[in-house]
């Protein structure tokens, strides 16, 4: 998993707005109900954002960055992938991930991001983790309407059941690329990362791929760094360990929406 039901997203800045955040529920073009997240700041400063999830889907630690971002001045809609075969929307440890991850399809999965980005308006950018990365470089392709897309510890290689990746379809994409890797991710080989850039370098897509040498996959996270005034979650060990990394991949998120 990429993160675990404790994990929060670290805090690095302190809000510049209020905000206001509830559940709902989103439909897909096939007719299909999906669970979401809506943050929404009471001064808007900057492009939306949907924030795609790992395979585990909507859980806590993707309302929570929600919120980060809404903080910021910028509308959040964080999705779940599983309205289609699940019976509920509980995404605790209890729920069978694999029972549901192999009747997944891309098709559904993009038509979902779609749905998301229509309930915020445009500009809007894509930022998605683990699963939700990998989606969220595909979601550069012009048909999205994003202004641009971001993926944390994304695979854009050949993985999982749902085909060629990122790397394979480079030619499709147009919205500019920010990728964060860890170095130390033994599931993203340097060598994928490369070609993937060497891919979008290809493909004129403007691109930017960082790697942070020794940090794991899922290093994005409070567990990870050191407590500060503005953490709302510390976890009990661990502390300090890859912050340096998020501060300065946050940092790049708020940059690149900026940006937009």
């Amino acid at each position: 998993m990429c993160y675990d039901p404790e994990a929060a997203p670290p805090a690095f800045t302190p809000p510049v707005t209020g905000t206001r955040a509830r559940s709902l529920r989103l439909t897909s073009a096939d007719g299909a109900t999906f669970a979401a997240y809506e943050a929404r700041p009471d001064d808007v400063r900057g492009a939306g954002v949907v924030v795609l999830p790992d395979v585990r889907g909507l859980h806590g630690f993707y309302k929570h960055l929600a919120v980060r971002l809404a903080e910021q001045g910028h509308p959040a809609v964080a999705i779940d992938y599983y309205g289609r075969t699940a019976a509920d929307d509980d995404r605790g440890e209890a729920f069978p991930i694999m029972e549901h991850v192999t009747r997944l399809g891309r098709d559904t999965i993009q038509a979902d991001i779609m749905a998301a980005a229509d309930r915020l308006g445009r500009p809007a950018v894509a930022l998605g983790f683990c699963m939700g990365g990998r989606n969220a470089f595909l979601a550069s392709a012009p048909r999205f309407g994003f202004a641009g897309v971001i993926g944390f510890y994304g695979a854009p290689g050949i993985a999982g059941p749902y085909g060629p990746g990122p790397t394979q379809h480079a030619a499709e994409l147009s919205a500019p690329v920010l990728g964060l890797f860890g170095g130390a991710d033994e599931g993203i080989p340097a060598e994928q990362v490369a070609e993937f850039g060497q891919a979008l370098a290809a493909a004129g897509v403007r691109h930017e791929l960082v790697t942070y040498p020794g940090a794991p996959h899922g290093f994005f996270d409070a567990a990870h760094t050191a407590p500060s005034e503005h953490a709302t979650h510390t976890a009990p060990s661990g502390h300090g360990a890859h912050e340096a990394a998020s501060a300065d991949a946050w940092r790049r998120v708020l940059d690149f929406l900026a940006a937009v």
